[in-house]
């Protein structure tokens, strides 16, 4: 007999807050608010709000007493939520971090499979949920070798197959590409209106949610700051969220000037490059390129073209599949032409690499530490190193963090985190994989303006992004690549 759809779940918030262990301030406190079942709510505010953390906590997965110290009550049909998982299903900010399983099939299975879903099930669930956000790939295929937002559509889809009652999505359509986007919108669409769940998502760009969503609760301070229908909150407190942070439509944020001066010589060139992350499946490939001094270089396209495998490439982190990156003797100056055969310590100052998930390359246990240890590597003298990390904390809006464990940061402090720390070795290419990923409108725009002073400084800059926004704010040359999604 076939399984029947889970009811959606009713949550609320009674001046709940919680506080990581390693951290002196609360990532929330005193939020109060009740979600009724089937209702479509989306959760805004400024990065660090605690946006993610409330999901977390809705979904039962902040951990215990050894992880952190909550207040008040959260609850998911009136029981602790802690105590109902498997009632709450949630996407995660992170691709690589839900990726359980070697092949794609065996991954979206995982979740009904641990529901206890009859076999039977299963294999239609699992091919409908992967057709519906738009993942055209064998059940076999290696998860290891989709690409960050082929990853993303993957968790979404094993989330879709579960059916839950409270759909949980951290910022789902961050890494997608425009098509994606509407993809991935319109599969949560149609998921609710096939079977009614309450839906809670964040996002910081709101467009795409609004024609689906019934309320908006905005974070800030001090617990709930707004909440209410979209067009009231957005409408009749818009002028205040934006000087907040928020993104709301009709409140652009600010723009750095044009380039100050023209592009300068060639730093490094590819030539009849192929591109791959696994040995022998090379996923693009032609390219004839060149990164020029001063100047911003925008590579786009679509999930699954090879855009972030190309930035490792060219990065020096990953070796050609076919053809060659030659980096000029200006940017060389004795290490060799050939990137890839680098040492670490060259590498540093030459040519700078921002990961698409952060966690990649975290490495000290305080957020001032991990500014250092480039810096450090490099025998910087540590007078030079306390200005430089000075200066980047104040500047990314990092200082009140600077005691922090950088892995208890939201995802977009993480990324400004990793930012500065490539920054702080002061590259003379630096390679950005969604640089402006998590940002609010105040610190994307903080953000553009240093990576378009950079380039006025003579840098050449790198940016692989979705985000077409940031490729005009920096003026970039646009560099497409295609692919099949």
């Amino acid at each position: 007999m076939p399984e029947q759809p889970a009811a959606p779940a009713a949550v609320e918030a009674r001046g709940w807050g919680w506080r990581h262990a390693s951290r002196l301030a609360w990532a929330l406190q005193d939020v109060t608010f009740r979600i009724e079942p089937g209702e479509r709510v989306l959760i805004l505010g400024a990065s660090g709000a605690g946006k993610s953390t409330l999901l977390h906590g809705l979904a039962g997965v902040l951990g215990g007493e050894e992880e952190g110290e909550s207040r008040g009550e959260l609850l998911v049909d009136d029981g602790p939520a802690v105590a109902t998982r498997g009632r709450a299903g949630l996407v995660l900010q992170d691709p690589d971090s839900q990726v359980i399983l070697a092949r794609v099939g065996d991954d979206v299975a995982f979740g009904c499979e641990n529901l206890g879903v009859p076999r039977s099930e299963i294999w239609p669930r699992v091919i409908s949920a992967l057709q519906a956000v738009g993942l055209e790939v064998p059940l076999d295929h290696p998860t290891k070798a989709l690409s960050g937002g082929q990853k993303q559509r993957l968790a979404l889809a094993g989330l879709l197959a579960m059916r839950p009652g409270l759909l949980l999505l951290d910022e789902p359509t961050a890494n997608l590409d425009p098509d994606g986007v509407v993809e991935v919108r319109d599969a949560v669409q149609r998921l609710l209106d096939a079977r009614p769940s309450t839906l809670v998502v964040v996002e910081h760009r709101l467009d795409v949610w609004l024609p689906l969503i019934t309320r908006v609760i905005v974070l800030g301070a001090g617990g709930v700051i707004a909440d209410g229908p979209p067009a009231e909150v957005l409408v009749t407190q818009g002028p205040r969220l934006a000087a907040d942070g928020v993104w709301v439509p009709g409140h652009p944020p600010a723009l750095p000037p044009a380039p100050s001066t023209v592009r300068g010589e060639v730093l490094l060139s590819a030539r009849g490059l192929a591109v791959a992350r696994v040995k022998g499946r090379p996923v693009a490939s032609g390219i004839d390129l060149d990164v020029h001094a001063g100047e911003a270089l925008a590579l786009t396209g679509p999930n699954g073209a090879g855009k972030s495998t190309l930035g490792l490439t060219l990065a020096g982190l990953l070796p050609p599949a076919r053809g060659q990156v030659t980096a000029a003797p200006v940017l060389a100056a004795g290490a060799g032409t050939a990137p890839i055969r680098w040492a670490s310590r060259d590498l540093l100052t030459r040519i700078g690499m921002v990961f698409q998930e952060p966690e990649h390359q975290l490495l000290a246990k305080t957020v001032r530490d991990e500014l250092a240890v480039g810096p450090r590597a490099l025998g910087v003298p540590e007078e030079e190193i306390a200005a430089r990390t000075e200066e980047l904390l104040a500047r990314l809006r990092l200082d009140r963090l600077a005691a922090a464990n950088p892995y208890t940061l939201s995802g977009g402090e993480k990324r400004r985190l990793t930012v500065a720390a490539a920054i702080a070795t002061r590259p003379r290419v630096l390679v950005l994989d969604e640089p402006t990923f998590g940002q609010d409108a105040r610190t994307w725009s903080e953000l553009v303006a240093m990576l378009a002073a950079l380039r006025d400084e003579g840098s050449a800059i790198v940016t692989i992004t979705h985000d077409l926004d940031v490729a005009s704010a920096l003026h970039a040359r646009r560099f497409a690549l295609g692919g099949a999604r």
